[in-house]
């Protein structure tokens, strides 16, 4: 074998060695390489939408969107409200004078239990004197009216006198038993005491006195108030709503009373009154606490009404934040390959940060979660451009 040919094979074999070394070395790399994570399972964009909004995934982490998927369930449908204690229509009273005058006498001050028909003060009159006299009047009237009928019935009984004369005295008589009658009426309205000088404050329900804006000596008005009773054990709750909520609620569904200090008390809803206050625009739902001893009429507490026409069973749940309104639309982001799409979706009742989505939206869809409204900012700075 010449020189020649021996330096060939020499550089033969040093070209197989070298391929055969960097395909061992391209192996051994390929074993050793860390696998790549599996891709995020996302929606399908059609082609050319104009609700996709293109962005990366360093894009939506720089813009600390998040994403997790609509999760099915069931929501209870608790609709939030301030609400305010008060006593019973029946259950509270305001007192007042019937007649202008001088208070004269006290007998409750504020937090003195009372009974019905118990009198808290007197208010002397001279309207009641005036009342008081025309009763007596009245009285004597009536007394002579009969003397008068029983003389003239002996008279036509021995036919000295006319039938005419007795039907006279007759009418007589009823006329005065008729004012009587008014004059008894009137000194009952008013409350003239015995001695026909004052007035009498009388509570009309059992309670307790809530406040008391008489004092002794001052001059009062005719029904200027001067003293409230209220009967603690009869109360009602009333809870203001939105208005689209309140045709969701039925009497009997059951409430969450929460007091400022984090005591709860359980209610029921005794009725919803339909009606839109011009002032406030939101719904009156009338609740009735159960065990409610600790609660006093004019404080304000919290309430949960968990609305029995407005419950969703086995529905798709997201986050309130993840629904977002843009023109007339109501929409979700739905996670895509190339972003997020918006979605018009319709929705149905919402509670404790959820919203049940009626349809649109199928459970276990990526959507956007966090920071949804930077999306649709997006969306509709584009439909403007």
């Amino acid at each position: 074998m010449s020189y020649q040919d021996q330096n060939s094979r020499l550089l033969v074999g040093a070209a197989i060695g070298l391929v055969a070394a960097a395909g061992l070395g391209f192996g051994v790399a390929r074993l050793t390489q860390p696998e790549p994570p599996a891709p995020e399972v996302v929606a399908e964009a059609p082609a050319g939408s104009a609700d996709l909004i293109t962005i990366d995934a360093e894009g939506i982490k720089t813009s600390q969107i998040g994403t997790a998927p609509a999760t099915s369930g069931e929501l209870d449908a608790a609709i939030p409200a301030s609400a305010s204690v008060e006593a019973t229509p029946d259950a509270e009273a305001v007192l007042t004078a019937r007649a202008p005058g001088t208070v004269s006498r006290i007998f409750k001050r504020i937090g003195d239990p009372i009974r019905a028909g118990e009198t808290l003060a007197l208010v002397e009159s001279r309207d009641a004197s005036s009342i008081a006299a025309e009763q007596a009047s009245a009285s004597a009237r009536v007394s002579l009216a009969s003397r008068q009928l029983a003389r003239e019935k002996k008279l036509v009984d021995q036919g000295i006198s006319p039938r005419a004369d007795y039907e006279t005295a007759e009418a007589n008589l009823a006329v005065a038993q008729a004012d009587a009658r008014r004059a008894s009426a009137a000194m009952g309205a008013a409350r003239v005491s015995r001695d026909g000088r004052s007035v009498a404050v009388i509570s009309p329900v059992t309670g307790r006195v809530t406040a008391a804006g008489a004092n002794l000596g001052q001059f009062v008005a005719a029904e200027a108030e001067l003293f409230r009773v209220a009967d603690r054990s009869r109360l009602q709750i009333t809870a203001s709503i939105p208005p689209g909520d309140a045709g969701r609620i039925r009497a009997g569904d059951r409430v969450e009373l929460t007091t400022n200090d984090g005591k709860a008390i359980e209610g029921r809803v005794r009725s919803e009154t339909g009606v839109v206050d011009p002032e406030t625009r939101a719904a009156t739902v009338v609740v009735t606490p159960v065990g409610g001893s600790m609660l006093v009429p004019g404080q304000l507490i919290q309430a949960r009404i968990f609305a029995s026409g407005g419950a969703t069973r086995n529905g798709v749940m997201v986050p309130q934040d993840a629904v977002q309104t843009t023109g007339d639309r109501t929409v979700v982001f739905v996670r895509t390959r190339e972003g997020f799409r918006a979605q018009t979706v319709q929705i149905g009742a919402r509670s404790g940060g959820l919203v049940s989505i009626v349809s649109g939206l199928k459970a276990g869809t990526p959507i956007a979660t966090v920071n949804a409204f930077l999306l649709k900012a997006e969306l509709e700075k584009e439909s403007a451009e």
